[in-house]
């Protein structure tokens, strides 16, 4: 059983290669899982952890509503981004600069075999993150990801999250808003929930924030929820 994680910090890089690049770590793992169950190998499986900052793109869920993206094709190379239709789980959502994009490519079956507490897992990494920074990150009854004043009409979205899995590897993951510009989530209908607004570190503590001070954050709450052996930079 292998808890160590691979690390890469990708920088900014365009979304769709970013997603061939998860792919491509994920069939290399289920490859292993494949092989060792065929043959009776006990070859360790590799677990991965990227983070990315991507130029601006709208990603839809395979169970996502077109008509959530409110822009036509011009409307969206006018704004310089672009849209993918992708195979996560979860309705349509926005990443683009000052955004914080994590993607574990865990083998599950190096941690447990729960996606729910998967999930939740990664839903505290953020709470425990942005509480160091004084806010109350909280879990939406239904609906995935971390929010701000949930249960009254000012409850807002701070961190989208939507995953895919298979043989129990992930892949896809979350999207901290730091120092996110908000006004691209105009352009959708976020999460496919109307009448719910998005928020940003910068917009509720009125500051930038240093990104590489919050990723070392995520990190170390997320080491310590997973029970992660180490982290190893690529």
């Amino acid at each position: 059983m292998n808890r160590n994680i691979l690390l890469k910090d990708l920088s900014v890089k365009d979304y769709k290669e970013t997603w061939d690049y998860q792919t491509n770590l994920l069939q290399e793992i289920v490859d292993v899982k494949i092989d060792n169950r065929r043959n009776n190998n006990k070859k360790e499986t590799d677990n991965y952890f990227l983070f990315v900052e991507h130029p601006h793109v709208y990603t839809l869920g395979k169970s996502g509503d077109l008509n959530h993206l409110l822009l036509n094709e011009k409307q969206l190379k006018d704004k310089g981004a672009t849209f993918y239709k992708i195979n996560r789980g979860g309705d349509i959502t926005y990443h683009g600069p000052g955004q914080i994009v994590g993607y574990p490519i865990l083998d599950l079956e190096n941690f447990f075999t729960d996606i729910h507490k998967y999930l939740r897992l990664l839903e505290e990494a953020i709470i425990l993150t942005i509480a160091e920074y004084g806010l109350k990150g909280e879990r939406s009854d239904g609906e995935t990801g971390v929010w701000l004043d949930v249960g009254t009409p000012f409850a807002r979205k701070i961190c989208a999250m939507g995953i895919r899995s298979s043989r129990w590897v992930t892949m896809h993951g979350f999207a901290l808003n730091v120092n996110t510009n908000l006004g691209y989530f105009d352009n959708i209908v976020p999460c496919g929930i109307r009448g719910k607004a998005v928020a940003s570190m910068e917009a509720e503590l009125g500051k930038k924030l240093d990104l590489e001070e919050v990723k070392s954050k995520i990190l170390t709450h997320f080491k310590n929820l997973f029970e992660v052996d180490t982290f190893i930079n690529l």
